[in-house]
């Protein structure tokens, strides 16, 4: 039986005032032509909306499901629609007002062709998503990285390229605007063993690590400032939570560290050839992203009705409101997620009172507006995949104990201009607390010279690709630029334990 879901239960700040309103279109959109019942549902709705219970699009999805199931609704002892969905289900017991008939879009019944690159190192359930993806109604093009596994709807690794219309809230992903970010110092490499201490510490009073960590001191808040920050009701609510976690890292594969920049000569312009000490950085943008991730797939998977097999393929429309307000709140938690990594590394080259020579940023969990070869306008979803248009600069890493690759994009057209986001997980976590032995992590730790603090054998590199396996199979995507070696890695304390 469906719930009343929780997500779309949110208490909003403020109340949206007379301009907003749940039309009587809208209502009748959803199958409601009787007129009694339609002013009940106006009244329900509208109440809802004018006191800044739920925003629009919320309660449209609500009332959505409760015409398709009533039974949740009325259940639920102080439920929003309780009273709504008792008279539906009174209604149904007289043969009136039955369950409407709601469209199911099909699947394409062929599969379009779509690169895979690395295919033997990649598991048949993320190929199996891929398939489906691309026999989506709204799909153009995909194609699959050498770093792919199984994720929920897309895989990651997966790229998707849809009409340009349309975007799918889990082809982006739950942390939306996932990034790496790099700044190299003009200091040698030998400092990860010469100021082991120091930069050791440096971590530990400059970063910040957990679910639901935050931090008091900011750099730069002036993010904030925007205006976008006022542009939707769900926004809104979660501006404070954003702002506490300004310049935090989650739990998983997010990490910062120090490590060895091998650069060659040309290969970024202004700095010579030689080893440098670089710090590297890997997270999202935290609450914020996540809770709107989970508050739009589910409108999304209420609004697009899938078969089973693809239901978390969900999109939305951007020609509607709910599509809009996705749209905003992705680039705004792109934006967020940047300023996120700058806290990080603006704080740190403060305390080395240096200014890095350079700094290189990638996201690899968006959407973005692009043009294929044809000049086909496009919905691009890279969900864990790095973009690589011509010239592109980008970080790929590899796992706490293998070097991660500085590259710049080759602009493949078959690729959809993309590479992967790192080696990619060889079993998930709950595979790698069964069968991974610590004291083998122990041994490899001290074998490559890395000093961990925190994380758990959920992140050991036994749980990863090989990364030179995964670089070798995209060669025509990226040339690999510098090479990244980690030597002091911080992530989440062990008892942070992120979900499978």
């Amino acid at each position: 039986m469906r719930k009343e879901n929780e997500a779309h239960n949110l208490p909003l700040q403020g109340a949206v005032g007379q301009k907003e309103k749940v039309s009587n279109n809208e209502l009748k959109a959803l199958g409601i032509n009787d007129v009694k019942i339609l002013e009940n549902f106006s009244r329900v709705a509208n109440g809802l909306l004018k006191y800044g219970v739920m925003d629009k699009a919320t309660i449209l999805a609500n009332l959505e499901a409760l015409i398709d199931d009533p039974i949740p609704y009325a259940m639920k002892k102080g439920g929003k629609f309780k009273n709504l969905a008792e008279s539906v289900v009174d209604l149904r017991k007289e043969g009136k007002f039955m369950k409407q008939q709601r469209t199911v879009h099909t699947l394409k019944t062929e599969i379009a062709d779509f690169p895979v690159y690395g295919l033997e190192h990649i598991e048949v359930g993320a190929l199996a998503q891929m398939k489906t993806a691309v026999k989506l109604p709204i799909a153009v093009a995909g194609a699959l990285m050498p770093d792919a596994h199984q994720g929920y709807g897309l895989p990651i690794g997966g790229v998707l390229a849809t009409t340009a219309n349309t975007i799918i809230p889990f082809a982006v992903g739950v942390d939306i605007a996932c990034r790496m970010c790099l700044s190299i110092f003009d200091l040698p490499a030998t400092a990860v063993d010469t100021e082991t201490d120091k930069l050791k510490g440096l971590l530990t009073d400059h970063t910040y690590f957990g679910m639901g960590c935050t931090t008091k001191v900011h750099y730069d808040s002036s993010l904030f400032d925007s205006r976008t920050w006022g542009e939707t009701k769900v926004i809104r609510m979660l501006k404070d939570k954003a702002y506490a976690q300004l310049g935090t890292s989650g739990t998983g594969n997010h990490f910062v560290e120090w490590g060895e920049l091998t650069l060659a000569d040309g290969a970024l312009e202004g700095i010579p050839a030689g080893n440098y000490l670089a710090l590297l950085s890997h997270s999202g943008s935290r609450g914020f992203g996540g809770s709107i991730a989970d508050h739009y797939s589910k409108i999304a998977m209420s609004k697009t009705k899938l078969p089973p097999e693809a239901k978390h393929l969900a999109w939305l429309d951007l020609d509607k409101d709910e599509g809009q307000e996705y749209w905003i709140a992705m680039n705004l938690a792109g934006e967020y997620a940047s300023a996120n990594h700058h806290e990080i590394h603006n704080k740190i080259a403060k305390a080395l009172n240096l200014t890095p020579l350079t700094r290189i940023e990638n996201h690899h969990n968006f959407a973005w507006k692009e043009q294929l070869a044809d000049g086909t306008e496009v919905m691009v979803h890279r969900k864990g995949a790095t973009p690589a248009g011509e010239g592109v600069l980008g970080i790929i890493p590899g796992s706490m104990s293998t070097p991660g690759f500085v590259v710049r994009g080759k602009g493949d057209v078959r690729s959809i201009n993309s590479a992967s986001h790192g080696a990619g997980r060889l079993m998930s976590r709950s595979a790698a607390f069964k069968t991974i032995d610590r004291a083998a992590v122990a041994a490899n730790l001290v074998d490559k010279r890395i000093t961990l603090m925190g994380s758990d054998v959920d992140e050991a590199p036994m749980a990863y690709k090989d990364i030179h396996t995964v670089m070798a199979a995209q060669t025509d995507l990226v040339e690999v630029l510098a090479k990244f070696e980690p030597r002091i890695v911080r992530m989440a304390d062990p008892r942070e334990k992120p979900e499978d």
